[in-house]
């Protein structure tokens, strides 16, 4: 496991968000923590937000470790620490843009959902919510946020199904909004986040917050009765 789950750099006007554990990028507690920490650091005034991850993959979701061998209350703060942390970037005052860097499953896939723009990369990689397939509810706090993002045409298939997509196909149904080569994603992320680090303030924030109100009153009291 890498020494540093995540890691913060700048780029002008853009804050990178690097997740890099050396495994599968698992949303674990101590992962949902250090980019919740990072996050304290990112302008809220001015720029725009990056995500991405390790070569290969952005994320695989909450830890599976923990879920099958912890115990309820392992499971519970794991979940709530990671939920939160969506609802964060999902309503993040400034603009979020990331950069798929492969596969992206569960709560991966969930997070790309929070973003306002998503690059994805060629190749044989995937992405989808797997969770009903894996005998699991969609809980609430995401079940919210996929709602704003999947294409209803996709609807059954991404979210009831558990169909899980090839990243290539993994605009039609929302999950991405563009699909580049792999030595073009962050340059182009880069010039994405560039561009929406332009939109002003504080007339982003607020129609962003009027938007989503409602989704966040619902998101907030499903965590709250956690």
């Amino acid at each position: 496991m890498s020494e540093q789950l995540a890691t913060l750099t700048r780029e002008g006007a853009v804050s990178i968000i690097t997740m890099n554990d050396g495994k599968a990028n698992v949303f674990s507690r101590p992962m949902s923590m250090t980019i919740e920490s990072l996050l304290d650091d990112v302008p809220t005034d001015g720029g725009s937000l990056l995500i991405t991850g390790k070569p290969g993959i952005l994320s695989g979701g909450f830890d599976l470790n923990v879920i099958n061998e912890g115990t309820p209350d392992d499971r519970r703060v794991m979940t709530k620490a990671g939920f939160s942390l969506l609802r964060r970037i999902y309503s993040f005052p400034r603009p979020v843009v990331i950069a798929c860097s492969g596969h992206s499953i569960a709560l991966g896939a969930f997070l790309l959902f929070c973003a306002d723009y998503r690059i994805g990369i060629q190749g044989d990689f995937r992405i989808g919510a797997n969770e009903i397939m894996n005998n699991m509810n969609v809980p609430v706090p995401i079940l919210e946020i996929a709602k704003t993002r999947v294409a209803t045409a996709h609807w059954y298939r991404a979210m009831l199904n558990s169909e899980i997509y090839l990243i290539s196909d993994a605009v039609a149904p929302g999950y991405l909004d563009e699909v580049v080569e792999p030595d073009q994603l962050l340059p182009e992320a880069l010039k994405k986040a560039t561009a929406m680090a332009e939109l002003g303030h504080p007339f982003y924030e607020v129609t962003k917050g009027m938007d989503q109100a409602s989704v966040l009153d619902r998101i907030d009291a499903a965590i709250a009765s956690m």
